[in-house]
């Protein structure tokens, strides 16, 4: 009976993502091995277990984005603004135009500073179609879209995001609750490429991310 409960109290002391069986950690949580800051002049830094996106008079949206690309995934971390001041959002299946330091695209789970819009964990095409989930010539939509963001998403604390992604089918949750449920039948589907965490070009943007992993499916 003591074993027992030693082992229970000692999982409740564990991380969440270290009882999540065949996750996969993107961040190592001592450096930033095995990303590469690309684009603009953003800066990023480790700051305890989370990697922090920053910068003031940024030119050009800048991305941290993994070496490693991935196709089919269940990923899933967690987002903060430290101030609403700058816009950000997490690329996945990210490419790059050709050249040294090629522009980043492809798409990308919004993380929106503006309560008045709320899209955050809407689906947004970088630097290509716009805007995916919801679609803006859908107002109606888009005023859902916008009243589900602003009664769930929490503008001064941590929240969940999970992104699932097989095929051509893409889903994103915001704190548990669905936000997008999107099937890619154009020409731009995008199988496979990066993740990356953007700091938004602008005045300034103070966002962080932590508890990055990733299930290969």
């Amino acid at each position: 009976m003591k074993r027992a409960l030693t082992i229970f109290l000692l999982s409740l002391s564990l991380p969440a993502m270290a009882l999540e069986e065949g996750f996969t950690a993107l961040f190592n949580g001592k450096d930033l091995s095995g990303w590469t800051k690309v684009n603009g002049t953003g800066e990023y830094k480790i700051d305890g277990d989370a990697i922090v996106g920053f910068g003031r008079n940024i030119k050009g949206n800048t991305f941290l984005r993994t070496e490693k690309t991935y196709k089919d995934f269940d990923f899933r971390f967690e987002m903060k603004f430290d101030d609403l001041s700058g816009n950000s959002g997490m690329m996945f299946r990210g490419l790059q135009k050709p050249g040294e330091n090629g522009r980043v695209y492809g798409y990308q789970c919004e993380h929106d500073n503006r309560n008045e819009r709320s899209w955050t964990a809407g689906l947004y095409d970088e630097a290509r179609r716009g805007w995916l989930e919801p679609d803006k010539a859908d107002k109606k939509a888009c005023a859902a879209f916008t009243k589900q963001g602003q009664k769930i998403f929490k503008p001064d604390d941590w929240n969940e995001i999970r992104i699932v992604c097989k095929g051509k089918h893409i889903q994103i949750w915001l704190n548990g609750e669905p936000r997008v449920d999107y099937t890619d039948d154009s020409s731009d589907f995008t199988p496979e490429g990066f993740f990356a965490l953007q700091v938004h070009g602008g005045d300034s943007c103070n966002v962080r991310w932590r508890n990055l992993r990733i299930q290969e499916l």
